[in-house]
């Protein structure tokens, strides 16, 4: 017959772990005023709501607003604007009121896109409208439109777009550190 070895197997007791010393979650990154959910992104989206409507209010009251192709762009994305902020105004003070967090991933992610969007099509729109304000002034014919209100609406847009570019980049930064 053959002689075969076969390997004992010994039981291993068992090292003790230890418990963690703190059972605290993984450290994430504070929310900075600013953020959605906090009261910083509440007043930011109170001053981009506030000077975009502003902004359409005045257009659409200008009778020949409709004259250039750059008043009524400015007109749609300004609207858009105006909606966009309302509409994560009223997201902000719901998270305040119930004490909730907005750090959700896909949550910051639509944020910051939709940030992104209505920032670039309002810088530009303004900017677009501001050339044709500034032509009409340099072509002597404020007398039959209506410049001032044009000035005004183009940086009631300006300062729309002002406000949004802060909450944009927090967003994106608040994306980057998920």
């Amino acid at each position: 017959m053959m002689n075969v070895s076969r390997p004992a197997v010994h039981p291993v007791d068992s090292v003790p772990v230890a418990p963690p010393a703190n059972d605290r979650p993984p450290a994430r990154m504070k929310d900075v005023q600013g953020m959605p959910g906090t009261t910083g992104g509440l007043i930011l989206r109170l001053s981009q709501f506030v000077p975009a409507l502003i902004s359409v209010s005045v257009m659409i009251t200008t009778s020949d607003y409709r004259s250039a192709t750059a008043f009524c762009c400015l007109v749609l994305a300004v609207s858009l604007q105006s909606l966009w902020s309302l509409s994560l105004f009223i997201i902000d003070a719901y998270a305040l009121l119930v004490k909730r967090s907005l750090r959700n991933h896909l949550i910051v992610q639509c944020f910051t896109v939709g940030d992104g969007i209505t920032s670039t099509l309002t810088f530009a729109a303004a900017s677009a409208s501001a050339g044709i304000t500034v032509l009409i002034n340099d072509l002597n014919k404020c007398n039959v439109n209506h410049c001032t209100r044009f000035e005004t609406a183009v940086a009631m847009a300006f300062i729309s777009w002002f406000a949004v570019s802060p909450s944009f980049i927090l967003n994106f930064w608040s994306l980057a550190s998920f």
